[in-house]
């Protein structure tokens, strides 16, 4: 087993200079979003890009024999068995909008699972981590265990995704059929909403259209914190896609009967 105090470090130094890297640009009226696919409005920024630099800059000191894959620049290959998967902000169009659902992803993958992650929110200073032992929110507040809560039924449920569209029209069907049954359902909170299932403040997430870098970090916080995270088949999500995270298997159970159909 690789050091998992190493690990954790170098994850906590490369949020820590991600952190360095986007806050200078968030709210600026120098900030410019490029587009990356011109027929589907997805901006990039030159703080994302500066973000993932600053992250690979702090693996190729620390741990150089580490695997990359992220977003912006793509895949690094290593001789450690352990892949790190960077998403540099995860929610680009609330990061220029000026809203703070947006947040740092960092994921650790052996190979066959992802066995840490970080949820970094500059801005309000957050960090929500799991894995290797570790399952807490450290911030301006202090410190506190993360523990998702138990005890809720479907239709007391507070559910979340980032887009109403969620995915394709039957995806979208398929979403709403859960969104019909739970007591309370929000738009628009990107990662954020992975780090409220951990917290213990909300008790689904359902998306669609997912990449490895979207879901590594948060599906390893989710874990750590008692959640669970799989496809809408119930199989692994790590690969993105179709994704539910749940609070309980209970929950769980009952969204993805409903996803079927």
């Amino acid at each position: 087993m690789q050091d998992a105090s190493q690990i954790i470090r170098t994850a906590h130094d490369m949020a820590d200079a991600a952190r360095k890297a986007i806050l200078p640009l968030f709210r600026s009226d120098d900030l410019v979003a490029d587009n990356k696919r011109p027929a589907d409005f997805d901006p990039v920024t030159q703080a994302d890009r500066d973000a993932e630099q600053s992250m690979r800059a702090v693996l190729a000191r620390q741990r150089p024999d580490d695997a990359i894959l992220g977003e912006e620049f793509g895949h690094a290959a290593g001789t450690s068995g352990l892949t790190w998967i960077l998403d540099p902000i995860d929610g680009t169009r609330a990061f220029i909008s000026g809203t703070v659902s947006w947040g740092v992803l960092i994921g650790v993958s052996d190979g066959q699972d992802v066995i840490y992650g970080l949820i970094d929110q500059p801005y309000t200073g957050e960090r929500f981590e799991g894995g290797l032992g570790r399952a807490q929110l450290t911030g301006p507040h202090g410190s506190r265990p993360l523990k998702v809560r138990g005890g809720v039924a479907l239709e007391g449920a507070t559910l979340m995704t980032t887009f109403p569209e969620v995915g394709t029209p039957s995806e979208a069907q398929a979403f709403r059929r859960v969104a019909d049954q739970v007591r309370l359902t929000r738009y628009g909170l990107d990662c954020y909403a992975y780090a409220l299932l951990a917290l213990g403040q909300i008790d689904l997430v359902i998306e669609a259209g997912l990449q490895s870098y979207d879901i590594a970090g948060p599906l390893a916080v989710v874990q750590a914190a008692g959640g669970i995270v799989t496809d809408w088949q119930g199989g692994p999500a790590a690969q993105g896609g179709q994704v539910i995270a749940a609070a309980t298997p209970e929950l769980h159970a009952a969204a993805l009967a409903l996803l079927a159909g």
